[in-house]
């Protein structure tokens, strides 16, 4: 199933859903087909890209503060590239360590690679001799949209 765009009232992007939730968006009337697939049908509906929402959602809630942290976040933040070395990643590290009081921050944790994430073990990248090549920081939620 391929991922389907949700457009607000105003044309601003919201999310991504599946085929199957646009479908249903689009029998509840709640949304309107934005763009299509051309020449594909599923019944009586055009095989949505983009889709956008009848009535304004009001996303007040998303401009005081980012995303909430996770692992996840952390890998699509950094691209899933080590900030140590650039080689792909697939664990996070705290730039302090949690043994140390370093919490599951946007700003302590970076994606790592596996060598480098037990290179620096329990130690802060300036005691492992392991410079940071970027600066964490909260995302804004249109690097998740």
């Amino acid at each position: 199933m391929s991922a389907v765009l949700v457009l607000n009232a105003d044309f601003g992007p919201l999310h991504r859903v599946s085929l199957r939730h646009a479908i249903r968006m689009l029998f509840r009337q709640v949304a309107v087909v934005h763009e299509a697939q051309p020449d594909a049908t599923i019944g009586v509906y055009q095989v949505p890209t983009v889709v956008r929402l009848v009535s304004y959602v009001v996303t007040r809630w998303r401009h005081g503060r980012g995303p909430g942290w996770s692992r996840a976040g952390v890998l699509t933040r950094d691209a899933r590239v080590c900030a140590y070395c650039g080689a792909p990643a697939s664990t996070i590290d705290h730039v302090l360590p949690r043994s140390r009081g370093g919490a599951n921050e946007w700003s302590n944790t970076v994606a790592a690679c596996h060598r480098c994430n037990n290179r620096k073990g329990d130690r802060t990248p300036a005691e492992a001799r392991m410079p940071l090549r970027m600066t964490p920081r909260a995302p804004l939620w249109s690097a998740f949209a």
